[in-house]
This record gives structure tokens, C-alpha cells and sequence, in this order.
């Protein structure tokens, strides 16, 4: 194999492996996750780096994140051996070529890089890619508007700090204050912010009404704020 179909070789495989890493950062992001959390632990599961950081516990807390991390590792396995493979071959091949090959070659995938970074800072570009990848998680997953939405912010020990989207008010929450609702002595959650109609979040109070599209910041038992909310993980920025 020359240089030159070496090096465009390599540049391929790296382009797979940033959309690779692009791909189940989305997917991570649908089961709820922030995108900085998301892409960290989808960098750290395919380079094998860094996984043991505190924030794993989110990965871990959730059957459905646990099983999409295998699948992560796995493809993170094969594509760093693939990657390690074609360095090798364009080392070897750069070493047989003359030196105006080499700097030419040596263009090719530093052209490929910065051209990936450019169409990834296309707002019109970026926003395309992730609404097509939206469609067919919404279709993978046959999402429902019916649930109110989940995302993991961070856990404090056992306990989680979440934020609830209110798509819909349960019904024994409806038009009740919040200290009328028993909510905390019922179930251990604590409503600590409140953000409504896209203002600052504020801090709830006792005489706070739950109103549609309100998003909660609350703390308490991850499963339990899920059940009483009637929630479920649903994409990150929805």
C-alpha cells in the first residue's frame, strides 16, 4: 500500500471514529443524560480511559445505560486495535516513500481533521445530523409524550438530584399547593427549584402550584421521583 492510500485510509477510519463517538453520545443524551456527561463517559468507554470517575455511578445506576456501555466498550475494542493497525501501515509506508511524498501525505489527514472540526461548528450542518438522528430514536424507542421527561443532573451518595419536565400534572398533584401535596413526608423527594416559562429557576415554596412545562429540580430516590412524577428518560434537551 503507498503512502498516499494509507494516510487516506487512516483519515477514514478516524472520521468513523468520530461518528462513531458522536452517535452514542446522542444515545446516552436520549436516556436522559446531560451532553458534557454524556460525551465524557462515550470518550472514556471507547478510549478505555477515565471511566472511574465518580460520575460512572450514573452509567451504572441504570440497567439501560449499562447495557448501551457494553456496546460502547465493545465497539471501542475493535476500532482502537483497527486504528493502532492503520498507524502502523501509514508509519511503514512513509518510511518506504520519498520525503515530498511524506509532507504531502502528511496533509491529508491533518486536511481531514480540520474539516471535520469545521462542519462540526455548522450550526446548520450539526442541527441536521441530530434531528435525523433524533427521528429514529423516537422510532427506535417509540417514545410517548405521555411521560413526563427525567434528567439525571448528579447523584449525592444514594440519592440522585433530577430534573422533571411536567409535560402533564399527576392527578394527585393538580392544583394543590406543594405544602398540601405531602409530597416530601410521602416520599422522601424535596422540590428545591422551580423554572418556569423559560425564567430563572427559583426556589420552590410552600404555597408553589405545579403548572404545565414546569421543569423541577428535586432530589430524592432516582426510581422514586420516576414513579411519582409518572417520568421516564427522554432526550437530554427536550
Amino acid at each position: 500500500m503507498n503512502v498516499y492510500a494509507a494516510l487516506l485510509l487512516f483519515s477514514f477510519i478516524i472520521l468513523i471514529y468520530w461518528v462513531i463517538t458522536e452517535l452514542f453520545t446522542f444515545f446516552f443524551r436520549f436516556t436522559g443524560l446531560p451532553v458534557e456527561k454524556a460525551r465524557f463517559q462515550v470518550i472514556s468507554l471507547l478510549t478505555g480511559t477515565g471511566f472511574t470517575t465518580r460520575e460512572s455511578e450514573i452509567i451504572l445506576a441504570s440497567r439501560r445505560r449499562r447495557r448501551l456501555a457494553r456496546v460502547t466498550m465493545l465497539f471501542g475494542y475493535a476500532f482502537n486495535v483497527t486504528i493502532v493497525s492503520a498507524f502502523i501501515n501509514v508509519i511503514i509506508s512513509m518510511s518506504d516513500s520519498q520525503a515530498e511524498h511524506r509532507i504531502v501525505g502528511l496533509l491529508i489527514p491533518l486536511g481531514t481533521v480540520a474539516l471535520i472540526f469545521a462542519c462540526m461548528r455548522v450550526p446548520a450542518i450539526h442541527a441536521w445530523g441530530e434531528n435525523m438522528l433524533r427521528r429514529l430514536a423516537d422510532r427506535a424507542f417509540d417514545r410517548k409524550e405521555t411521560f413526563n421527561a427525567v434528567l439525571l443532573v448528579d447523584y449525592i451518595g444514594s440519592e440522585s438530584i433530577v430534573q422533571v419536565t411536567l409535560r402533564h400534572i399527576p392527578e394527585e398533584y393538580k392544583e394543590k399547593a406543594l405544602a398540601e401535596t405531602n409530597l416530601r413526608a410521602d416520599t422522601g423527594i424535596l422540590v428545591m427549584l422551580v423554572e418556569r416559562n423559560g425564567s430563572k429557576p427559583m426556589p420552590a415554596h410552600a404555597d408553589t402550584v405545579f403548572e404545565v412545562g414546569d421543569k423541577l429540580t428535586v432530589f430524592g430516590n432516582y426510581k422514586t421521583i420516576c414513579k411519582t412524577f409518572h417520568a421516564r428518560e427522554h432526550f437530554a434537551d427536550d
